[in-house]
C-alpha cells in the first residue's frame, strides 16, 4: 500500500485564482494532510483575483523539498509573476526530480516550462497557453485532468 502524503506545498503569488488555491488548500487538509504555503517572500501577503489575500508562510528560498510529499501550483496569472523568481522554479523542478507529485493547474503550465520539466510529458492547460507547452516540449492534450508520472496537471475550462 503506497504511503499517504503527510505534507504538500502550495505555491502563492498576486493574481492567483481565488478557487483553484482555495479548493485544494482545504480539500488537502480535509484529508489529513498538512499544507504549508509558500511564496517569494515569507509573511507577505498576496492579492489573488477578486481580492482575496493569502499570507506566505514560508519564502521559497528556505523551503527544503526533502521535507514535503508534493507540490500544488494554482493558476490564475500567478504562475506567470512566480516564474521570475528562481527559488519558485527550482522548488518545482526539484519536487519533480525526486519523483514527488507536481500538481499544475489552468496557467501553472508556466511554471513547468520555466522549471523545465515538460520535455515529452504528457500535459494539458488552459488553451491559451497550449502552443507555450507545445513548445516546451510537452505533448499537450486537450483533456480536463492529464496524470503523467508525477504530474497531475488540470485544466480550467473557463477563463482564469
Amino acid at each position: 500500500m503506497e504511503a499517504k502524503p503527510q505534507k504538500v506545498i502550495i505555491l502563492i503569488e498576486d493574481l492567483f485564482n481565488l478557487f483553484e488555491f482555495w479548493y485544494p488548500y482545504y480539500r488537502v487538509q480535509e484529508d489529513g494532510i498538512g499544507v504549508s504555503v509558500v511564496g517569494p517572500q515569507k509573511g507577505k501577503t498576496y492579492t489573488g483575483k477578486p481580492g482575496t489575500e493569502v499570507t506566505a508562510d514560508f519564502s521559497a528560498d528556505e523551503t527544503d523539498p526533502a521535507q514535503y510529499d508534493g507540490i500544488i501550483i494554482p493558476g490564475g496569472y500567478a504562475p506567470d509573476l512566480m516564474r521570475r523568481y528562481p527559488a519558485m522554479v527550482d522548488l518545482v523542478r526539484k519536487m519533480d526530480a525526486e519523483g514527488k507529485p507536481v500538481a499544475a493547474i489552468c496557467h501553472a503550465g508556466w511554471m513547468l516550462i520555466s522549471a523545465g520539466i515538460l520535455q515529452d510529458r504528457k500535459a494539458t492547460s488552459f488553451f491559451a497557453i497550449k502552443d507555450d507547452m507545445k513548445n516546451a516540449g510537452a505533448l499537450w492534450e486537450d483533456k480536463e485532468v492529464v496524470v503523467e508520472r508525477t504530474f497531475k496537471i488540470l485544466c480550467q475550462l473557463t477563463e482564469s
